[in-house]
């Protein structure tokens, strides 16, 4: 590129120069858009061809390799993307794995839980029924000496009147002999 400017800078110097000395003729380049040739324009693009293809060829020789070394950094990318996501969905599908090994465990360790509770409840059920059952049977044993001790008392009682009253002795001894009985039995 610096070539070329170099060039169009001496093609505009000797311009200048051959104007200034009044020579008519030569070889010089016009710069004058309105006033230009078709031989300047062809050797202005002779020129830009033969030293612009250089540095046009570079350009693009560092363009493509630019996007050349983009593109492997992007399927590079596009590989640790694969890669990474192939690493979430095995962690995601052992996670999911992991979660229904703890619903299935915490299933079991719900149903033993209910079975244990069940067997407890069941228990004191049966324990309470025992202790029902035993203190209504010390209720019952406490109202038949309750009723034994009533018994005998009025027992006493009829016989100490009859004994007052004068009976004979083979009544009272038939009523004592009840009172006993019925005192032991």
């Amino acid at each position: 590129m610096a070539n070329m400017g170099t060039l169009i800078l001496l093609a505009a110097e000797a311009a200048v120069h051959s104007e200034a000395e009044g020579v008519e003729g030569g070889f010089g380049l016009n710069l004058d858009i309105l006033e230009t040739n078709l031989i300047n324009l062809a050797l202005l693009i002779g020129i830009l061809f033969y030293f612009g293809r250089k540095v046009l060829t570079n350009i693009l020789n560092e363009r493509r390799i630019n996007i050349e070394t983009e593109i492997q950094g992007a399927e590079a990318r596009l590989k640790e993307a694969q890669i990474a996501l192939s690493k979430a969905q095995e962690q995601l599908t052992q996670a999911q794995a992991e979660a229904q090994r703890i619903r299935s465990s915490a299933e079991e360790n719900a149903a033993s839980a209910r079975e244990a509770t069940l067997a407890k409840a069941a228990q004191d059920v049966e324990r309470l029924k025992q202790t029902a059952a035993a203190d209504l049977n010390t209720e019952r044993d406490r109202a038949i000496a309750e009723l034994r001790q009533r018994v005998s008392a009025l027992a006493l009682e009829k016989v100490e009147s009859g004994l007052r009253s004068g009976i004979a002795d083979d009544v009272q001894q038939t009523l004592i002999d009840r009172s006993i009985a019925q005192v032991g039995g």
